[in-house]
């Protein structure tokens, strides 16, 4: 899993017209929700956070989020939600979560499809049925992708979840049964 250091600035100001006002200072409003405490209302530099969240864009990510005016000084969160402006490519607010990095959650992980399937070359098609698993463990244990090398498949073969390179720490979730990919 990708990890990535990002820092913010805790906020007092609330409200719509708070918010206008921070991004017209180039500022992005966001807001830190943890189990159990307060939320934590922040903001960031406009320009740092877009480039942030490019860099991670449809990835899982581990964000150490260091708040400028926290006791707790720095935090480990995730992406819960981001809204941007409709017509413009501007981030309007963003909320994180935060994660404990030994207690293990649930992450959707995209399959990466690689090779040329020998059946492929016979005539065959490739067919690829899924394109991400369900899998379970730590956040920093989970892969950023899985890789499914289908070179060895050939006409009539099949490849499944029970066939995917998992880690002993990491729990797949999805049913072993599904096909991921299959040449017909």
């Amino acid at each position: 899993m990708i990890q990535v250091n990002m820092s913010a600035a805790k906020r007092a100001a609330f409200g719509k017209g708070e918010c206008r006002r921070l991004r017209m200072a180039k500022k992005t409003p966001a807001i830190v929700y943890s189990k159990g405490e307060t939320a934590i209302p922040v903001q960031f530099d406009e320009i740092a956070l877009y480039k942030d969240l490019l860099f991670i864009h449809r990835r899982n990510a581990v964000v150490t989020l260091n708040i400028e005016g926290d006791e707790k000084g720095s935090r480990h969160v995730m992406i819960q939600e981001i809204q941007k402006a409709p017509t413009i490519e501007k981030v309007l607010h963003v909320d994180f979560l935060e994660v404990e990095l030994d207690k293990p959650v649930s992450f959707s992980v995209p399959l990466q499809v690689t090779g040329t399937a020998k059946g492929v070359e016979m005539g065959g098609e490739l067919t690829v049925s899924k394109y991400s698993v369900l899998l379970r463990g730590c956040p920093l244990d989970i892969p950023d992708e899985l890789v499914v090398d289908v070179t060895a498949l050939d006409k009539g073969d099949s490849f499944t979840c029970a066939d995917l390179a998992v880690s002993a720490n990491v729990e797949l979730l999805d049913n072993p049964k599904i096909v991921c990919a299959a040449v017909a």
